[in-house]
């Protein structure tokens, strides 16, 4: 099926629901074609990965020595400020 941007515009939830049935929807402005709106297969497009992507390989940091709490709040001491 083919419909103008203007149609979109104005009967969007009617061209929903026939894509939703199952038809493909061509979208024109001035005659040329610019959008095509299809169904959603839902069996080969998860929502979501459905499950581990493999193992993940973090590369070793060397940070220097572990710092207590005091470097810590030394060293982000005035971080943030913007002189306000």
């Amino acid at each position: 099926m083919e419909a103008t941007a203007r149609e979109l515009n104005q009967q969007s939830s009617a061209l929903l629901d026939r894509v939703e049935r199952g038809e493909e929807i061509t979208v024109t402005r001035n005659g040329r074609p610019v959008a095509r709106i299809v169904p959603i297969d839902h069996t080969t497009v998860p929502a979501f990965p459905p499950g581990p992507i493999g193992p993940i390989e973090l590369p070793q940091i060397d940070l220097g020595p572990d710092m207590t709490n005091e470097e810590m709040q030394a060293l982000l001491e005035g971080m943030g400020e913007d002189g306000l």
